[in-house]
């Protein structure tokens, strides 16, 4: 429910009192998986570089909002520290930032790759290993969700950077499953494939929102929300044996 002063105010649920955070969550997928972990009663730590709509959104959320350059192994790592400590520990990491930029193979520099590897892939090591070892000392387990993409499954033109640094997200998720399942830890990742955010509406004709939704036999584009609901079963007990895993959320364009 919101209240009078337009804040959303949790009404209890699956996540009451757990500690969540979540990169990247000023706007879109992020911010809506921050959104319903509100609405389902968690405490929501926000971790971005854009302050003022962290901020804002944190506000409207009862939630804290961390500036946080996820390009910055250090910068990350105050972050993380800061969140876990302002939150009291955290049973619930959704590493959701990600940059995505579209430049052909023989053209990428390797500024550029490393910058794509940097935020995509490097930055979740740091919050998985930061976020890991409060889990394993509070001794009590947790849930760390990781967005890859179904350009990690099925690399596309033009994205050689970002379909690679996808792919070893998965890979990194399979890795820390199985290192991190002995103390109760599940790891997982969601492979999202076309999703119509805000930003992502304004800048796609509707030829090109036709053309994309035709690839899904459900026939249309995922919405933010529709992988925020994923991110939440995997971070819920109803996913208490599913770990190690790549979601599909992408309206059937891919079944692998």
């Amino acid at each position: 429910m919101v209240d009078s002063g337009g804040r959303l105010v949790p009404t209890g649920g699956r996540f009451t009192d757990r500690r969540v955070v979540v990169t990247g969550a000023a706007r879109g997928i992020g911010a809506e998986i921050a959104r319903q972990f509100a609405s389902a009663g968690a405490r929501v730590a926000i971790l971005d570089q854009l302050v003022d709509e962290a901020q804002l959104l944190a506000d409207d959320l009862g939630g804290i909002a961390i500036d946080c350059d996820l390009l910055d192994a250090g910068s990350t790592t105050e972050a993380m520290d800061v969140a876990i400590a302002a939150l009291g520990g955290i049973d619930v990491l959704v590493n959701n930032a990600g940059v995505f930029r579209i430049t052909p193979l023989l053209d990428i520099s390797t500024d550029e790759w490393d910058w794509v590897f940097a935020v995509n892939v490097r930055a979740i090591l740091v919050t998985t290993q930061i976020g890991a070892r409060a889990m394993i000392a509070q001794a009590t387990g947790g849930k760390i969700v990781n967005m890859a993409s179904m350009g990690g499954k099925v690399g596309a033109a033009g994205q050689a950077h970002y379909a690679a640094s996808k792919a070893a997200v998965i890979s990194l998720t399979q890795v820390a499953a199985a290192e991190l399942g002995i103390h109760g830890i599940n790891v997982n990742s969601i492979c999202p494939g076309f999703v119509l955010t805000e930003m992502g509406a304004a800048t796609r004709t509707p030829e090109q929102v036709e053309e994309w939704s035709s690839r899904s036999p459900l026939g249309r584009l995922a919405e933010p929300s529709d992988v925020a609901a994923m991110a939440l079963f995997l971070a819920s007990h109803d996913a208490d044996y599913c770990t190690g895993q790549a979601m599909n959320v992408t309206g059937g364009m891919i079944t692998h």
